[in-house]
């Protein structure tokens, strides 16, 4: 956890705030016409009943009463217009910091998603906004304003009568100390709060995604137990700020009302020894509800003001965090535009590769060239480096030891951007957003027309199944496609990875969890691909990848056989013992030597 000043949160918020200054200006506007009307109507309290009702002269009372009341109308407009200007403000600020935390989050490097829980970041990104929008913006406005205006009206009380109000300052240390302790207090399990709410949601999110998983191996009593524990640790913070809330909600209150009555029993004397007029004590106690109701507010507003703190540095983690970064030293893209246009060659040389942190290499020593037009293949099983290999050359992982030639240009000096549109990947895991075909397929992106759409479709042959549905291309697909078969989704996807246009089509077990049927169309559509294009595989049915140039064999990260389909035989190494070793399982659960029989 991150523990910064509050002052750094309120610089935080006024960095975005800047920008709707108008609106803040006008609500800033209302505060000293406000603080003014609060001051006027006890002063005119004194004039109505000291002047004209004490010595009964009437003339002229009416006019002031009148005065009075545009003051209380004046009050509440100002009062109104400068919570709804800073409101304003203070949510188009929470807008930009959502909108910011968002763009930022696309931005963050695979390690992050690897060691982050999903639901712990969507968790910055809604209850901890929403404690800022409603919490920061709330309590800063109006403790600003209260503490102005109490301010403002102990002068004025000074003023009329500086023996009361001495009397009144005498409460004040001993509520601005309890004050102090409460607030850190307050802090500390605000914290608790808020991450054991992310810690909650995380494991929340998972739940609802593996449900299935769940009920089919009947879990359900060890999920909820776990969860019970994050909920309960939850419950038993929020517990204790309500006790602190409460207790100084109380005691502040008691303190007002003795204050009260001791200002009642003091200056009631004062009255009968006619040294205080009547007028100055009954505008002494109405003035004295605005000194103390803000006084007893603070500890709602100090509370939505810590809940916000400590939502502010969990949300601080995610801008502090690394970004992506995206080479050593970059070259210029323009200078890249022309060497880079078409893909010609990609050569390891002796790479080495780590995840962050301490711990084995999960690439050791790995060389191997790949030319246009060529198709490699990558052998292996779980855990052997396959997917390592695709993610480093289309930069998802970057911090390599070796060299990547990219068209002869080293990898890491290449900006992602320049790389990316050379490759086009599809993923095992198929994912679908919960919008119609021709958004799944074109992701959104204008420059690939209806047109391109449909050839991709067509290409993976999967036009004609979708002129079946509903609404063709506009079918609205559900959680995660759902509401069609796992081999259709999955033609989405490769229809999805051809759209792109990619030059290296990049297969990451295409024929892995889908029907026979489903898996005879990929497998045309691949050998499409080998014809057409330059294409590396991932593949656990070796039937997938037995036609291509080059496969590579991987085991703990290194290439242990390198060749065709007819080399790797002739050695009687480890390929060849995947093809005749009936009790070698592949990592989808099929048996290798039937499927490449």
């Amino acid at each position: 956890m991150i523990k910064t000043p509050d002052f750094h949160h309120l610089k935080h918020f006024y960095h975005f705030a800047s920008k709707y200054k108008k609106t803040a200006v006008i609500g800033l506007l209302m505060m000293p016409i406000s603080v003014a009307a609060n001051l006027l109507f006890p002063w005119l309290i004194i004039q109505v009943i000291d002047e004209h009702l004490t010595p009964g002269k009437y003339a002229g009372m009416m006019l002031l009463i009148s005065i009075m009341l545009v003051v209380l109308i004046v009050n509440y407009i100002a009062d109104g217009l400068y919570t709804y200007c800073l409101r304003l403000t203070g949510q188009k600020a929470v807008f930009d910091i959502r909108m910011e935390l968002f763009a930022r989050i696309l931005k963050l490097p695979r390690t992050y998603f690897d060691k982050t829980p999903t639901g712990v970041t969507l968790s910055r990104l809604t209850s901890d906004l929403e404690a800022i929008g409603e919490s920061f913006v709330l309590g800063v406005l109006s403790l600003l304003k209260d503490s102005i205006n109490t301010v403002a009206v102990l002068i004025f009380m000074f003023f009329i009568n500086w023996q009361l109000a001495l009397l009144v300052l005498l409460v004040f240390p001993p509520v601005l100390m309890l004050t102090q302790y409460v607030r850190n207090r307050l802090r500390e399990m605000y914290a608790i709060t808020r991450s054991s709410l992310a810690k909650g949601t995380g494991f929340l999110q998972e739940c609802l995604f593996g449900v299935k998983t769940v009920q089919l191996y009947g879990a359900e009593e060890e999920v909820e137990a776990k969860y019970h524990g994050y909920t309960e640790e939850f419950l038993r913070a929020q517990l204790k700020t309500n006790k602190y809330d409460a207790t100084l909600f109380s005691i502040i209150t008691g303190i007002t009302t003795i204050t009260i009555g001791l200002i009642i029993w003091y200056g009631s004397g004062k009255v009968l020894a006619g040294v205080v007029s009547l007028g100055v004590l009954i505008a002494f106690i109405n003035t004295l509800e605005k000194v103390f109701v803000p006084l007893r507010d603070f500890t709602s507003q100090i509370a939505a003001i810590q809940r916000s703190f400590a939502a502010f540095e969990h949300i601080e983690e995610l801008f502090v965090e690394d970004l992506e970064e995206d080479g050593r030293t970059l070259l210029p893209a323009e200078t890249l535009k022309d060497k880079l246009a078409t893909f010609e060659s990609l050569e390891f040389k002796n790479v080495r590769f780590r995840y962050a942190g301490a711990g084995p290499n999960v690439l050791d020593d790995v060389s191997f060239t790949l030319n246009k037009g060529q198709q490699l293949a990558l052998v292996g099983t779980t855990g052997s480096g396959k997917s390592t290999i695709m993610r480093i050359m289309n930069k998802t992982y970057m911090d390599y030891e070796g060299s990547i030639l990219l068209n002869g240009i080293e990898l890491s000096s290449i900006p992602k951007d320049t790389v990316l549109p050379l490759f086009s990947l599809m993923q095992q895991d198929v994912f679908l957003f919960e919008q119609n075909i021709r958004f799944n397929i074109s992701l959104g992106d204008d420059k690939i027309s209806d047109h391109a759409v449909e050839d991709a479709a067509q290409y993976v042959y999967a036009h004609d199944y979708i002129l079946g549905l509903p609404r063709q291309y506009q079918f609205e697909l559900k959680n995660n496609g759902s509401n069609m078969s796992a081999g259709q989704a999955q033609l989405i996807s490769f229809a999805r990875a051809v759209a792109q246009g990619g030059q290296v089509m990049m297969l990451d077990e295409a024929t892995s969890s889908v029907d026979s049927i489903t898996e005879n169309l990929i497998q045309k559509a691949i050998s499409r691909l080998f014809e057409e294009k330059t294409v590396i595989a991932i593949a656990h049915r070796l039937s997938t990848i037995r036609h291509s140039d080059q496969i590579l064999v991987l085991n703990q990260g290194k290439i242990v056989e390198q060749g065709n389909h007819q080399d790797l035989l002739a050695m009687n190494g480890v390929y060849s013992n995947l093809l005749t070793d009936d009790t070698n399982i592949a990592d989808d659960g099929d048996l290798i030597k039937p499927v490449l029989a």
